[in-house]
């Protein structure tokens, strides 16, 4: 009976503790959540790093994966750290064993016992180094075992491992020193990635160059007394250099990479690093031509996929404000929206690429704008105003298809277009030029929207994101001839036409310039999906927003959006282009825009009869500009001609007198104004 008794006893004895250390296990688990404490990273559409960031308490921690770590280092890894790991639950008996006898024969610790697992268990949880640490380690690395698989633990450890620094885990010591993910490392490397997290401060080899190489020589020298590793090859790794700095990570597409990469581990983006690395260089190349504090961005788009492919945020993160992602700031797009105007206003049957519209000065009720260059053309088809990105007709063209309903569309399409805050203030025809704001990124979907026979989609960040979401901006015939008359625009100073180069792709460009001269953009594309096309915007400005007097789009911004289209065709070859206009008919019913010609002659708008110029030697003459008439103005002074070049007459008097001032239209009706010139010290006051 007392047999029965303290059987029984010790059965429910057995059964408590079991039941109290169930609850101690459920109530206190290993703190296996700092293994998500990752440093951020950014990766392009193959798998390059990009970027990373540390993490923040600044450590620069990867999670391991067995699969992309050598598998020669990972069996002598554990050769050398931990041979029974794959037998053991967390604690070797028999090296708890052997520690003992051996550290009591010697009268102090000879060798520790610590397996794999319960070096992961200090890591998680730091304490210092006494009895009771070690047991707490032992339970710990129980509780560890019951909860991961072997495969598990050894990453969890290869993550966590000290490297000397602010470095933890395999990845982050193998980029640092050897400039490589350890998926292949030979001998010498090996020896000493296992070496280091022993004695990590005292053996860094970019601060204590010697120890660390006689640590690797003792590794060598273990591995080969284990048969890991044969006398030879452990002399000749023992000859191998020696790091004796940290590498810099990656840094590519800073800007892209924060805003992807926050509160992630890792990111695989649509990037590509080759066209990263080599765009970022571009931009950086032609910023350091201003002197002004300005810097650049630019965005590359894939047309076929809307994947970004590249994304500079700024010329440099040391560039004035280079720390903006310039490509997701708003800003003022100048006349970048303009052929968007343009293709609904053909949709809606008021327009067509050889209708007629009057450049002449005009008030839009309590709106009376002005062309950039303060010119007028007079009758000018919508192509050639569009190409020369002409303002009076963009705001007529405004006017006819309506705000609202223009702000509705490009809305619908993701765009947010942002106008004034004032609640009693509705969006104005100012939105023609400029008057709103927009993002890179808003310009990106429109542009490629464009490409695509207008089909905006949203852009595409991350790699196998599928984009279904789609929006129909105007109709694919409207997008095809906005394209064709971009692609017709004139080229710029010093590049020759595509159709004059050979194996040139035919960009459809658009340039604008904010109110003020603060931001200068260029926007276009060579070629729709099928054409291997990509859409490219490139801003240049202060990060500030400070005016930058004569640096236009067409100026600033344009040539770095060639140099970018250059760059993109040496990477991924030469897209077909965009193609010729090939109907350039109007129908009887929109030849002409609003009121039909007038009979009457043209009307001098400036100078005005009577009125006085002053000039000095340094005066670049003046503006010319009529109203009405059948357009087409020739311009004459005292009976002399007057140049004109794209529409623009500008009169440099010869000296001071009076002069007869006579423009004559198209149709051979004329009118005339007598004006004073005189002296610039001849000025009142």
């Amino acid at each position: 009976m007392k047999i029965g008794r303290s059987l029984q006893k010790l059965t429910i004895g057995v059964v408590a503790a079991c039941v109290a250390a169930l609850c101690v296990d459920i109530l206190l688990p290993p703190p296996l959540e700092k293994a998500e404490a990752l440093s951020p990273l950014a990766v392009d559409r193959n798998g390059e790093w990009l970027h990373a960031f540390s993490t923040p308490e600044g450590r620069w921690r990867f999670a391991a994966d067995l699969d992309h770590i050598d598998p020669v280092f990972v069996e002598r890894l554990i050769a050398v750290e931990d041979k029974r790991f794959f037998s053991h639950p967390g604690v070797d008996p028999i090296a708890v064993v052997r520690a003992a006898t051996t550290s009591a024969r010697a009268g102090r610790i000879v060798s520790g016992a610590s397996t794999i697992t319960m070096q992961t268990a200090r890591l998680l949880e730091p304490r210092p180094r006494h009895i009771g640490s070690k047991i707490i380690e032992v339970l710990r690395a129980l509780q560890i075992e019951r909860r991961l698989s072997k495969r598990e633990v050894l990453e969890l450890y290869l993550t966590l491992a000290p490297y000397g620094g602010n470095l933890e885990g395999v990845r982050a010591a193998s980029l640092s020193y050897y400039g490589k993910e350890p998926v292949r490392l030979t001998d010498a490397e090996q020896a000493l990635l296992i070496a280091l997290p022993q004695a990590p401060e005292s053996r860094r080899p970019d601060l204590r160059f010697d120890n660390a190489k006689n640590a690797r020589t003792e590794m060598l020298q273990k591995l080969a007394a284990i048969g890991a590793l044969d006398d030879l090859r452990a002399a000749e790794a023992d000859e191998a250099r020696m790091p004796n700095a940290r590498q810099s990570f990656p840094r590519l597409g800073y800007h892209a990479a924060s805003r992807l990469a926050a509160n992630r581990k890792t990111i695989r983006t649509t990037i590509d690093a080759t066209l990263q690395a080599r765009a970022e260089v571009l931009v950086s190349r032609y910023a350091s031509s201003f002197d002004d504090g300005a810097t650049a961005s630019l965005l590359i788009i894939d047309n076929d996929t809307n994947e970004v492919r590249a994304s500079i945020g700024s010329s440099g993160l040391d560039a004035p404000g280079g720390w903006i992602d310039l490509t997701a700031a708003t800003r003022s797009p100048g006349s970048t929206l303009k052929p968007f105007i343009y293709a609904l206003a053909f949709d809606d049957g008021r327009l067509a690429p050889s209708t007629i519209v009057d450049d002449m000065p005009r008030a839009f009720g309590d709106y009376s704008p002005e062309n950039f260059d303060r010119s007028f053309r007079g009758e000018v088809r919508a192509k050639e105003a569009l190409q020369h990105s002409l303002n009076l007709p963009a705001v007529a063209a405004l006017s006819a298809i309506g705000v609202d309903r223009f702000l509705a569309s490009v809305s619908a399409a993701g765009v947010d277009v942002k106008t004034t805050q004032a609640a009693e203030a509705r969006p104005g025809l100012a939105v023609a030029l400029g008057g709103a704001g927009v993002t890179g990124h808003d310009l990106g979907r429109l542009y490629s929207g464009l490409a695509n026979d207008g089909l905006a989609r949203p852009l595409v960040w991350r790699d196998g994101d599928a984009q279904t979401r789609t929006h129909r901006l105007f109709s694919a015939p409207a997008a095809q001839s906005i394209n064709a008359i971009l692609a017709e625009s004139p080229a710029l100073e010093g590049r020759a036409p595509a159709d004059l180069s050979k194996g040139a792709a035919r960009i459809a460009f658009k340039t604008g310039t904010s109110y003020g001269y603060c931001d200068a953009w260029a926007a276009g594309h060579n070629g729709n999906a099928s054409d291997g096309g990509f859409t490219i915007i490139a801003w240049v400005g202060r990060a500030d927003g400070a005016p930058r007097p004569d640096q236009t789009g067409r100026k600033a911004a344009a040539p770095l959006l060639f140099d970018a289209f250059d760059l993109v065709a040496e990477v991924f070859g030469v897209g077909s282009g965009v193609d010729e206009l090939v109907d350039d008919d109007a129908a009887p019913a929109i030849a002409r825009l609003n009121a039909a010609p007038s009979e009457a002659p043209p009307t001098i708008v400036f100078p005005r009869e009577g009125i006085e110029l002053f000039i000095d030697d340094a005066s670049r003459g003046f503006s010319l500009a009529a109203r009405g008439g059948a357009g087409e103005y020739r311009w004459y002074a005292d009976g002399a001609a007057i140049d004109t070049e794209d529409g623009r007459a500008i009169w440099s008097p010869a000296a001071p007198g009076f002069y007869d001032v006579t423009v004559v239209d198209g149709a051979g009706r004329s009118a005339s104004s007598k004006v004073r010139v005189r002296a610039i010290d001849a000025r009142p006051g």
